[in-house]
């Protein structure tokens, strides 16, 4: 939570820094408020970012400003309606390194532009990221899981919150690098990813830390590695994914905050 503190400091930060001209409209506008996007289903991720900055944004600025999910098309579709509303400052994306990176290489007609159709505001947060296995699946570290895939081919699944999302990419990576075989199965969200961990539909998932925490600290699922090169500090005991397979660069988690183009 201290990183999500940081972020919206950061945020109100710039709130105050902007000098207001003469010919300049007041922000913000107190009828129409703000509205932070995102183009994720209710999830706790986004929940713990998004939603504290927004009370935060309200309670300063003193203005109704609303925190919106719009899923749909690994966040594109929202990205899209937020690139063609008025630069008012009215409205404000939480875009992530999907929306805005890997969105261009693996969406064939994206009817946006990441760099040109937005004012980027801020970087906000890089979510520690983790592989959690269900309790049944019989390993307890990546050497373990390598081993066990091999040897039992088409018999494992990993959910991920959706095909092209930042996590679909990791597990395919994973695939690459370890030499295996294992299923992507994809969700709307990260809700829909975890809960099915649980229920034993899929045996992996690839998620963030602050999803998967609760279900590990419960005995619902089991940590086995943090997705980084090195050991999160919090958790020394968790093995990071580059011990075992140091060719493995897991790919950009990050959210930020854009305003269309055009905005003051």
């Amino acid at each position: 939570m201290n990183l999500v503190r940081a972020g919206a400091l950061a945020l109100l930060s710039l709130a105050f820094a902007m000098p207001l001209s003469a010919q300049t409209p007041a922000w913000p506008d107190p009828v129409k408020g703000i509205r932070m996007v995102i183009g994720f289903p209710p999830g706790q991720t986004s929940s713990l970012m998004g939603r504290p900055i927004a009370a935060k944004l309200q309670e300063v600025l003193k203005v109704p400003v609303v925190f919106e999910h719009r899923p749909g098309a690994n966040g594109a579709i929202a990205t899209e309606q937020i690139a063609r509303a008025e630069p008012d400052g009215s409205v404000i994306l939480l875009g992530t390194a999907g929306t805005h990176v890997t969105a261009v290489h693996l969406v064939k007609d994206l009817r946006y532009d990441p760099v040109k159709d937005f004012a980027p505001i801020i970087a906000s947060i890089e979510p520690v990221t983790c592989l959690v296995a269900h309790p049944s699946l019989p390993v307890k570290d990546i050497e373990g899981l390598i081993a066990y895939a091999k040897a039992n081919p088409g018999k494992l699944s990993y959910a991920s919150t959706g095909v092209g999302s930042v996590f679909h990419l990791t597990g395919e990576l994973f695939n690459e690098k370890a030499g295996v075989d294992i299923a992507h199965v994809p969700y709307k969200g990260t809700d829909g990813a975890i809960n099915d961990l649980i229920a034993g539909h899929v045996q992996l998932a690839y998620t963030a830390l602050s999803t998967a925490g609760p279900h590990v600290e419960s005995g619902a699922a089991r940590m086995l590695a943090i997705l980084a090169p090195r050991r999160f500090s919090k958790l020394p005991d968790v093995a990071s994914i580059s011990e075992t397979l140091p060719a493995f660069q897991k790919p950009s988690t990050w959210f930020g905050f854009f305003a269309p183009k055009a905005t003051p």
